[in-house]
């Protein structure tokens, strides 16, 4: 039947804009006019991340991205094709990084590999719970201890990433330069030391890495004096 999904997404999403509404209320609101009204799921998905981000679409928002690397996954299950959008720019093909950001460089060759607006945070997850049906590891150790319980950034694939992630569903992220051991990465997902389930999983262990944070010209020159 037409006009039960997609144009009800779409005046469900305006009402959401122009009213200040919540999805669920806003459809609600449609369905009351339209009652055989029925956005299917991928709609609905599409309109929590819509409220989620503020009723704007912003593609540099972690959870757009994170949304985007999702319906990724399900739409190319062969992992041959990937959008060239997906990558985030290699941060060796740019001169200078914003102030605001902090890149991260290899630790072992000082190879920059991503910056911090690749970084793809996560609710964190229930701790050492999470792990009670495996034998206590370290990473859950870490937990108990009350030191950061997050030991990998998850990220958005990097250009760099490429030629690692085509045609296989998981394996080891290394540095392109060294060829140190990073990672890892698996489009079925991993789990973090928090305890969180991340799908797709792009893991960069913290103590592989080194942050770099730009010193603006203002800051340098008080350093100076």
């Amino acid at each position: 039947q037409a006009g039960v999904s997609r144009s009800v997404a779409v005046a469900t999403a305006y009402l959401m804009k122009t009213e200040g509404l919540g999805w669920e209320e806003a459809y609600a609101a449609v369905r009351a006019a339209k009652p055989d009204a029925e956005v299917n799921p991928g709609f609905q998905g599409q309109l929590k991340l819509y409220e989620a981000m503020g009723c704007a679409v912003d593609s540099s928002s972690a959870l757009y991205k994170r949304y985007r690397l999702q319906m990724l996954t399900e739409r190319y299950p062969e992992l041959q094709d990937l959008p060239r959008e997906v990558f985030a720019v290699d941060p060796t093909t740019v001169c200078q990084t914003l102030n605001t950001e902090v890149l991260y460089r290899c630790r072992k060759c000082r190879r920059a590999l991503f910056r911090s607006s690749s970084i793809l945070s996560h609710m964190e997850g229930s701790g050492p719970a999470a792990f009670a049906h495996k034998r206590v590891t370290d990473s859950a150790q870490l937990c108990v201890d009350g030191r950061d319980k997050c030991t990998s950034y998850f990220t958005e694939p990097v250009q760099w990433m490429e030629p690692a992630l085509l045609g296989v569903m998981e394996g080891q992220l290394l540095c392109p330069k060294c060829t140190s051991k990073l990672g890892s990465f698996s489009w079925r997902g991993e789990q973090c030391s928090c305890g969180r389930w991340v799908t797709p999983a792009f893991q960069i262990h913290k103590s592989r890495v080194d942050e770099v944070r730009t010193l603006s010209a203002g800051n340098f020159q008080a350093a100076k004096t």
